[in-house]
């Protein structure tokens, strides 16, 4: 299958219900409609940023419902649905693509990580290729978490299958991306993970990014990259100098520090699912602060 993934995606932070910590539909869509009011490529539902290993299944298979309630046609809908076993990642891919989701997208299993030789990761990844009704793209996680390190050599070779059709590389080195741009079939399309990287990512092959700082800037985000497409590099440098500096206040606090700036921003973001907790007083000023010295893009300069 192809899919064409030229742009930004928007990794949605998950609301949960400050009484009962349950999944907070209604947020979700209203989030949803505020953010797709600028030009990003697609969302992606159930994440890193979204919580997603937190996510109770029923939860997974409600979000995407809501989701695809408020994603246009001409916007893609991802749900991650990656497991610890194949099975599960199968199953979740298939009900995915049942409620609406245009793609999946897909981390490794880490839990026996020993047994995650390349052997089994290509077994794995080909099985849920062959069984999903929609386009796989592959999550290299970034090596922040308990994850694995998949070698260029071994998604070079899983990139052949014709319905995995690309990857999001959050591992924050440009040198890989790179590598992966030359290594991968032809087509096979390579998205950074890394907001303080986009237009070098961009630079050499990458065809978008799935960036946790959209909820935040969605106008900013998608503006680096369709700057760059049409050769304004100095608008897209400046879209890219604001990310970079929020990203340096933002991303040491984690998801719990997306979910603070998306409140300051006016959404809702709210806390993270124990056992995350919710940032500290002071460092939500540091964060407000960096998003008043901010001129927040509403569309790509023109």
């Amino acid at each position: 299958m192809s899919l064409d993934l030229q742009g930004v995606f928007l990794p949605a932070v998950t609301p949960f219900d400050a009484a009962r910590g349950d999944v907070d539909l209604a947020a979700m869509r209203s989030n949803l409609e505020s953010w797709l009011a600028h030009p990003l490529r697609g969302v992606v539902i159930g994440g890193s940023t979204g919580e997603g290993s937190l996510l109770e299944e029923h939860e997974r298979r409600a979000l995407v419902i809501a989701a695809r309630e408020v994603v246009p046609a001409d916007r893609i809908l991802v749900a991650a649905t990656g497991g610890e076993s194949t099975r599960l990642t199968i199953q979740r891919s298939v009900i995915a693509a049942q409620l609406g989701a245009d793609a999946v997208l897909v981390q490794p299993p880490t839990f026996y990580r020993p047994s995650m030789t390349p052997r089994a990761l290509v077994d794995h990844y080909r099985a849920v290729a062959d069984a999903s009704p929609v386009p796989v793209i592959v999550y290299q996680v970034p090596l922040v978490y308990a994850t694995l390190d998949l070698p260029t050599g071994l998604i070079a070779e899983i990139s052949l299958h014709p319905n995995i059709v690309g990857l999001k590389d959050s591992r924050g080195s440009l040198e890989s991306i790179g590598e992966l741009v030359e290594s991968c079939r032809s087509g096979f399309q390579v998205l950074s993970g890394r907001a303080n990287m986009t237009y070098a990512a961009l630079e050499v092959g990458a065809v978008g990014a799935v960036l946790a700082l959209a909820n935040v800037d969605p106008g900013g985000s998608a503006g680096i990259v369709s700057a760059h497409a049409s050769g304004r590099t100095a608008a897209a440098g400046r879209f890219q100098e604001s990310l970079s500096r929020l990203h340096e206040v933002v991303a040491p606090y984690g998801v719990a520090g997306v979910k603070a700036a998306v409140d300051l921003v006016g959404l809702v973001g709210g806390a993270p699912r124990p056992p995350l907790r919710p940032i500290a007083a002071a460092d939500r000023e540091k964060i407000a602060k960096a998003l008043g010295e901010e001129a927040l893009a509403v569309d790509p300069i023109p």
